[in-house]
């Protein structure tokens, strides 16, 4: 594999873990909620798995990293705005779902079991997503 696309690898597998972690602590600080808090937990937990499936090492991507170099590192000013703690939650989540998803697509270029367990990651999310929605404003929800 091209060393650029283990980049991107090493970049959404990052991001996708600390935008989980995020969440993770605001169901577990703030809502108080141990089921949703252990949703994103183990989501995280299936996002290592799904990478060890691709049977990519993390020395591998940690070799190709340059996060000094990279021309995507600057903020845009949206992501410095954040006034809430659901709005911390939803960039987040947001962030999560992105770079599942770019770990599902390129998984697909040699490990079609991998994307499996992306895809698979990315829709328990949604599902997590839309369970902890309502508990972000106390809303009685489904």
């Amino acid at each position: 594999m091209d060393k650029k696309i283990f980049r991107i690898i090493d970049a959404n597998l990052n991001r996708s873990l600390e935008g989980l972690r995020v969440c993770e602590e605001i169901t577990r600080f703030i809502l108080a909620n141990k089921k949703l808090t252990y949703g994103f937990k183990n989501l995280r937990h299936n996002i290592v798995k799904s990478i060890k499936t691709w049977n990519i090492d993390n020395c591998l991507l940690l070799n190709f990293r340059n996060s000094a170099k990279d021309v995507g590192r600057a903020s845009i000013e949206s992501e410095l705005k954040r006034l809430t703690y659901q709005d911390v939650f939803f960039a987040n989540i947001q962030r999560a779902k992105e770079s599942i998803r770019v770990l599902e697509e390129f998984s697909k270029l040699n490990n079609l079991k991998a994307s499996a367990g992306f895809k698979n990651i990315r829709y328990s999310l949604y599902q997590l997503e839309k369970n902890t929605y309502p508990r972000l404003w106390n809303i009685r929800g489904n």
